[in-house]
């Protein structure tokens, strides 16, 4: 791969001149053949001896790309845009052993050379099943994603012999499969599938994957081998939603979106979407504590605004509500109710063996709820900041007015959404 070649050049001359000790490596799948075509990321780490300091190989990092992003896994990394490509350049250290790692990064050269030295012959194999991943929507483990890394792709192709192999077996499925290709694991995990890595017997190389989307992989395979199509591997492409189709969409479900929009905390990905995560399960939380209903919900992220979509069965409420209380026997505990509920609109009175009031609701429908409390909420550090900068909630029609093209993706994928259930 020529690029990468320039680009070790580069750090190997950059290095030579400044008397540094670093050996450059292409890792990932460029530097094994099984590249997705149209992906254009390269990883190229910068080992250096376990000795020395890895703050040495960052700054030559960013000598050799001048213009680039610095983003912080483990530890500091370069990205950078280099002919064309999306660059990673990391530093590493040079361990003898992965039971000896320093840091996370350290493990991806084990990996590089573990699969280098058994793919050949099946890098169309690894190729297939990453395109099939990706077209029914499990592929990546990122957390933004939750489904499979390339490296575990890899392996599955390794274990099970081929595309066909994986599909076979991945059809049956079920949560709780272990994997274990050098018969070394030493560790239980609770994950709903276990893959232990070849070069590192205490990880689990699935520990992103969810439950649902090894089990839409399963179903995807079992669906696939019943009726071959292309379209498991190139889906037809999502187009915006328009207002015409946004409206027919409600009025169809007779359901109320309710959408929260604010500013995207400047944070990578992994990040961002565990927060978003947090946030969606305490809104939900809160909506449905005070008696509305949630359909379904969704977060999303584009450009530089994040959303959570909430799409609601119930968001109207009658003003009187009724509060229980004790049962009528215990007597020490009915005045502390009764002074709790100190101007109800009937009661107390006694149901089902309990004491009973109806009192007006604080809140009666549920954008006014959100209003008032979203704020107050437990949403993660860089979202709570974020949101109490400024957010929009919008209802209803209100969504018409937002105009992104990549808001109007999320929203034709989370109103079509369709997956290969077989």
């Amino acid at each position: 791969m020529a690029t990468s070649d320039v680009i070790i050049s580069r750090i190997e001359s950059a290095a030579e001149e400044r008397g540094l000790r670093v050996k450059a490596m292409l890792v990932g799948s460029a530097a094994r053949n099984t590249w997705l075509s149209g992906a254009h990321d390269l990883d190229i780490f910068l080992g250096v001896s376990v000795d020395d300091d890895l703050g040495a190989a960052l700054e030559l990092a960013r000598e050799v790309a001048p213009q680039h992003v610095e983003k912080y896994a483990e530890h500091p990394y370069v990205h950078a845009r280099i002919d064309g490509f999306e660059v990673d350049l990391v530093p590493c250290y040079l361990v003898d052993d992965a039971s000896h790692l320093k840091s996370a990064v350290d493990r991806t050269p084990f990996h590089t050379r573990y699969v280098e030295s058994r793919i050949a012959g099946k890098e169309d194999d690894v190729l297939l099943l990453k395109q099939f991943m990706k077209g029914v929507k499990v592929y990546g483990s990122e957390l933004k994603v939750g489904g499979f890394s390339g490296y575990l792709a890899e392996l599955l192709v390794l274990f099970y012999g081929s595309f066909a192999g994986v599909l076979q077996n991945a059809s049956t499925w079920r949560p709780g499969l272990c994997l274990d290709p050098e018969k070394h694991g030493t560790v239980d995990h609770d994950e709903p599938m276990t893959v232990v890595d070849p070069v590192d017997p205490g990880r689990n190389v699935a520990a992103a994957l969810t439950r649902d989307n090894m089990l839409l992989f399963a179903s995807s395979a079992r669906s696939f081998i019943a009726m071959p199509k292309v379209d498991f591997f190139f889906p037809p492409p999502v187009i915006p939603l328009s207002d015409e189709e946004l409206e027919a969409q409600m009025a169809a479900r007779g359901t109320m979106p309710i959408l929260i929009d604010f500013a995207a905390p400047d944070v990578v990905e992994d990040v961002l979407f565990p927060q978003l995560r947090k946030a969606e399960s305490s809104i939900k939380a809160l909506l449905e504590r005070n008696g509305f209903s949630v359909l379904r919900s969704d977060v999303s992220a584009y450009r530089d605004r994040a959303v959570m979509l909430f799409e609601m069965e119930v968001w109207m409420l009658s003003k009187a509500c009724r509060r229980m209380g004790p049962p009528v026997w215990q007597a020490d505990h009915i005045p502390r109710f009764l002074a709790a509920h100190p101007e109800p609109l009937s009661g107390p009175y006694i149901i089902d063996g309990r004491v009973a009031v109806e009192e007006a609701r604080q809140h009666t429908n549920a954008r006014d709820l959100l209003a008032s409390e979203i704020t107050k909420l437990s949403v993660g550090k860089h979202l709570s900041v974020s949101i109490c900068r400024g957010h929009n909630i919008y209802v209803g029609q209100d969504l018409l007015g937002i105009r992104d093209e990549g808001f109007r993706i999320f929203l034709a994928e989370y109103y079509r959404e369709r997956y290969q259930v077989g």
